[in-house]
């Protein structure tokens, strides 16, 4: 087992060529926001290793709650709703912001609202002088129907539920200090990163292989293999703007759940269990645009499907958290 998680640490923070020509001509050191989420530590990693490839010193440092080990990585432990500790906070030209709250909004709505909204005022207004990558969400678009091939970064936000509202209020907070200070920034709207350890097609994948139903309301979602939204993650600094940017990031596929449980049950020997009526609307991202800038993602969804199917076969580690894909009111 310690084997198998130190190759998924490995894959999770390797950097590709692109990361490593990129960090060869951006310079200066980084600092990562909210670092101790599902995220954060493998995107250290790689910003370390992507460094020390390209031979451009600098510093990489980790800035959460409890201090993260990472080699390589300078840990900072700090309460980001505390004014003064994030004013002690080094200064750095490039800033990847992962702070938030998802799990548990519907019972905490306040704290929700603080971690997406009060906390983003605080670290912005610390770093006006910097690039920021903000960590945003597809839930900021309304689910889409299936065939339109999803949301755009031209199309309105109309978030269903807080947890999504507040991350526009994200958004806003960052956007607001934009116009008002120039902060260069971007939005990076993420759609379900896998790590095999969590994401959507793990959910999928366990619920078959137990036997247990699975729900088509929502029919069909994005994914991307968390290695390659971590490289896009790094190399969305060189595209930080005043007003700031909108970016999806995602698979270039939409899989559905009926179609992800069928290859599951074929792996697996199982019949897959469907409950509640086919849905026709999704949260979906189209982000032909990052893949423009960026180029596709390296991992496609067919194979990461039999990522996790690998994994589940040998019983790897899971995080318990499951996404909530099926979730359409907006309550975490």
């Amino acid at each position: 087992m310690l084997d198998r998680l130190h190759e998924l640490e490995n894959a999770l923070s390797q950097p590709s060529e692109r990361d490593v020509a990129f960090l060869r001509g951006h310079p200066g050191d980084i600092l990562i926001v909210g670092a101790g989420g599902k995220m954060g530590p493998s995107l250290a990693r790689l910003c370390r290793r992507a460094a020390d490839a390209a031979e451009t010193p600098r510093r990489v440092i980790a800035v959460s709650r409890e201090r993260i080990e990472e080699s390589g990585v300078e840990a900072i432990a700090c309460d980001l709703m505390d004014r003064n500790a994030v004013s002690k906070l080094p200064d750095c030209p490039n800033v990847l912001y992962l702070a938030g709250r998802k799990f548990g909004s519907t019972g905490h709505p306040e704290l929700t609202w603080a971690m997406n909204t009060l906390v983003p005022a605080i670290v912005a207004d610390r770093f006006l002088g910097s690039r920021i990558v903000v960590f945003s969400t597809g839930n900021v678009y309304p689910l889409r129907d299936v065939a339109s091939g999803g949301s755009r970064e031209t199309d309105p936000p109309a978030p269903v539920g807080e947890y999504a509202q507040s991350c526009l209020g994200r958004e806003r907070i960052f956007e607001y200090l934009s116009g008002r200070h120039g902060l260069r920034c971007l939005f990076f709207r993420l759609n379900y990163a896998v790590d095999l350890r969590y994401g959507v097609l793990l959910d999928i994948a366990r619920k078959v292989h137990a036997g247990e139903p699975l729900s088509l309301a929502v029919p069909a979602f994005n994914v991307i293999w968390q290695r390659d939204a971590n490289s896009y993650a790094l190399r969305s600094l060189g595209y930080c703007e005043t007003p700031p940017r909108i970016l999806n990031v995602t698979g270039k596929e939409i899989i559905t759940v009926r179609a992800a449980a069928q290859y599951f049950s074929q792996r697996f020997g199982r019949t897959p269990l469907f409950e509640d009526d086919e849905g026709t609307a999704a949260l979906l991202n189209d982000a032909s645009e990052s893949h423009r800038l960026m180029g596709p993602p390296e991992v496609c969804g067919a194979k990461l499907m039999e990522m996790a199917a690998n994994w589940v076969e040998q019983d790897g580690a899971s995080l318990n958290k499951p996404t909530h894909f099926e979730v359409a009111d907006g309550k975490f």
